[in-house]
């Protein structure tokens, strides 16, 4: 098991597996207190919004349009944002520009606990946009690429390298499946103790994720020379939810 949270080779301490689990456990957290939480909105899995929004604007249902339409737009705008904080802080200061991302995300979270029912509005804009922060800026673990926040691009993964290995038997195929798998059952690990908090303790269960990132926030500082070695034959990135 201590193999499994190593870093491939010398690598950057933002991209080792149990960053990658932490991250992806407090990811499910954040869907699963979103929507048991505040108004059944997706922090993370946009296709849902986009799903619910296309169909409140089908039953005429403007205003519930609107409840969704403000997240995908907050989404967007922490994709954009992240972008910014790595070309800004690549090549300077005490922290890695993935720091000053987690650090962002944990005064979102943090603050979105401190929000009453009726800023529901508010609290998903902040849960969109620190998640949108962290899918655009972790994007890669122990050399496979894997999304933290969203499932259906591992689960795509997981079923090619399994393919895969069926069919060369190659045992790399095999692990990576393996690696894919157990993201998986993060994201659900994550999303099940999202659901039990948030139901008894409300608003303020998301500190419970913000706490997971703040452990990640720690871990990377753990350095480590050179850049992080890709296996040959890693499928591309998931895609997102």
């Amino acid at each position: 098991m201590s193999r499994f949270f190593q870093r491939p080779g010398r690598g950057q301490p933002s991209e080792s597996m149990l960053l990658g689990v932490l991250l992806t456990l407090a990811g499910g957290f954040q869907d699963a207190y979103s929507y048991n939480c505040r108004s059944q909105v997706f922090a993370n899995a946009q296709t849902g919004n986009i799903v619910l929004l296309g169909q409140s604007l089908a039953q005429g249902n403007f205003s519930g349009a609107v409840r969704y339409l403000i997240p995908l737009a907050a989404f967007l705008a922490g994709v954009y944002l992240s972008q910014w904080v790595r070309h800004l802080w690549q090549e300077r200061g005490l922290l890695h520009w993935r720091q000053i991302v987690v650090l962002f995300e944990i005064i979102m979270l943090a603050a979105a606990g401190f929000l009453p029912q009726q800023y529901n509005t508010l609290a998903n804009v902040m849960l969109s946009f620190a998640c949108a922060m962290q899918v655009d800026s972790f994007r890669k673990f122990h050399g496979i690429s894997c999304a933290t926040t969203m499932c259906i691009g591992n689960m795509r993964s997981a079923a090619e390298n399994l393919s895969q290995y069926h069919m060369t038997r190659q045992r790399e195929y095999r692990t990576k499946a393996a690696w894919y798998g157990f993201i998986i059952l993060a994201f659900a690990v994550g999303a099940a103790i999202g659901a039990v908090l948030t139901l008894s303790v409300g608003e303020r269960a998301i500190w419970v994720a913000a706490g997971l990132l703040l452990a990640g926030f720690a871990l990377m500082f753990r350095r480590a020379e050179g850049e992080p070695t890709v296996p040959d034959g890693v499928c591309e990135p998931p895609d997102g939810d």
